[in-house]
């Protein structure tokens, strides 16, 4: 029986044993898929609001006005509340006139919008640093050409009291008795 009982276990082990070869490997879980990366989308600020443009558009108006035309855009101006963009205003419509001191003027407006701390003034500094900087190269333009002017004033009137002396000799060599003409000489 022992042989039997022997016989039985091992034939219940050997079972068991072609059981487990013979069925199926539980599948092992596939390890979960990775969630996508989060993408964040990330919207630009919208762009500024276009402060320069429209000025240039204005300084083209400005440019096509008459001097009468520009001393009444400039008087209307006068009137508004002061703010970087009317400075601007201004400093354009006094740099086209032509009275004396405009172009200072216009310098001066310019240079308090490019200097201005303010946040209202910082679209407009750029521009104002520019416009400034031609107010300055056409101030110095000017000088030198007053510069130029009072040198050939100065030329012409030097120029006209060489030609009286030159005319005062004329007039010095014409009364002075004509000398006789040498006759020809005789060499020996």
């Amino acid at each position: 029986m022992k042989h039997n009982l022997t016989a039985v276990l091992l034939l219940l082990c050997l079972s068991l044993t072609a059981c487990t070869l013979n069925s199926p490997i539980p599948d092992t879980p596939a390890p979960a898929p990775a969630p996508p990366p989060v993408v964040e989308v990330v919207t630009p600020p919208p762009p500024p609001p276009d402060e320069v443009g429209p000025l240039l558009s204005y300084h083209q108006s400005l440019r096509r006005m008459s001097q009468g035309e520009l001393v009444k855009e400039l008087s209307g101006l006068g009137l508004q509340q002061r703010s970087p963009r009317v400075a601007i205003q201004m400093g354009m419509a006094l740099m086209l006139t032509r009275g004396g001191g405009d172009l200072a003027r216009a310098q001066a407006l310019l240079d308090s919008v490019a200097t201005s701390p303010d946040a209202d003034a910082a679209p407009f500094r750029p521009l104002a640093q520019m416009l400034s900087s031609n107010c300055a190269e056409t101030r110095r333009l000017y000088d030198h050409a007053d510069k130029l002017a009072a040198q050939q004033k100065e030329n012409q009137r030097r120029i006209d009291q060489l030609s009286e002396m030159l005319e005062g000799l004329k007039a010095i060599e014409r009364t002075l008795p004509v000398r006789p003409a040498a006759g020809p000489q005789v060499t020996k």
